[in-house]
């Protein structure tokens, strides 16, 4: 059971890096974390000192997003824990949040909420960020991120709730930050190679969205019908390999 929820949580980070609330905006916080500006950047060549710069920054902004999903982990298992009773409530309000975000995502709803999202302002220079200060702005990014991939994040804290011991949860949540921020440091690596790639991939993003919305819908069902177990026991069943990860 932990093994599957493992990749879901997997999963469920690289889905919302790819997603279109996240996806775009990258290019411009590796040009705000490299201290160039847009069009050096897309012009290629990066300067290996700007290249360092994009790489330290993007770990310790890493870090920062990942500390928060890891906390509401933590605060979602306390939660659960202490209020065992209504467990079924809890469930089912968590059904109904991602499928909520599921609606807007296949645009039968809209929810302005869920259409925030961090931004850094204009006139940032990250070349007098020291390295706190990129863990800060991280800090602040998961802050205003939150509900643009609130129905993935949702799905996997409520996941991260149920598992057995506290460390099981937080690990979960620890798997979901690295695969969701993980692909930040690859992209200040290989800037010019992801930027091509961003150029090729963003007509595809509304399709991304739909899927994401669809996906959302049947996790919400499995919640509400406490079936999350049971699609993993039967994954077990039918993929033995599952039962030798780890």
């Amino acid at each position: 059971m932990f093994e599957i929820s493992v990749l879901s949580a997997a999963l469920g980070g690289l889905i919302v890096f790819f997603s279109p609330c996240v996806l775009p905006i990258v290019p411009f916080y590796l040009s705000y974390m490299a201290g160039v500006g847009m069009g050096e950047l897309q012009g290629g060549a990066l300067a290996p000192g700007a290249r360092r710069r994009a790489v330290g920054a993007a770990v310790m902004f890493s870090l920062g997003i990942v500390t928060v999903f890891v906390l509401l982990g933590a605060a979602a298992f306390g939660l659960s824990q202490a209020f065992r009773a209504v467990q079924t409530e809890f469930r089912i309000v968590a059904a109904l949040i991602v499928g909520i975000m599921g609606l807007h995502f296949l645009g039968l709803i809209r929810v302005p909420f869920l259409n925030r999202s961090f931004s850094l302002g204009e006139g940032g220079d990250v070349r007098q960020m020291s390295v706190g200060g990129a863990y800060l702005v991280g800090l602040a990014f998961a802050a205003g991120w939150t509900p643009c991939v609130g129905g993935v994040l949702t799905g996997v804290i409520f996941t991260a709730s149920q598992e057995a011991s506290a460390w099981e949860g937080l690990g979960l949540m620890l798997v979901f930050g690295l695969a969701m921020t993980a692909p930040f440091v690859v992209a200040a690596l290989f800037v010019e190679p992801f930027l091509r790639f961003v150029a090729r991939f963003r007509r595809f993003l509304p399709w991304v969205e739909k899927a994401m919305g669809a996906l959302l819908l049947v996790f919400a069902a499995l919640i509400a019908t406490d079936q999350v177990n049971a699609i993993a026991n039967w994954m077990l069943t039918t993929f033995p390999i599952f039962l030798e990860i780890g």
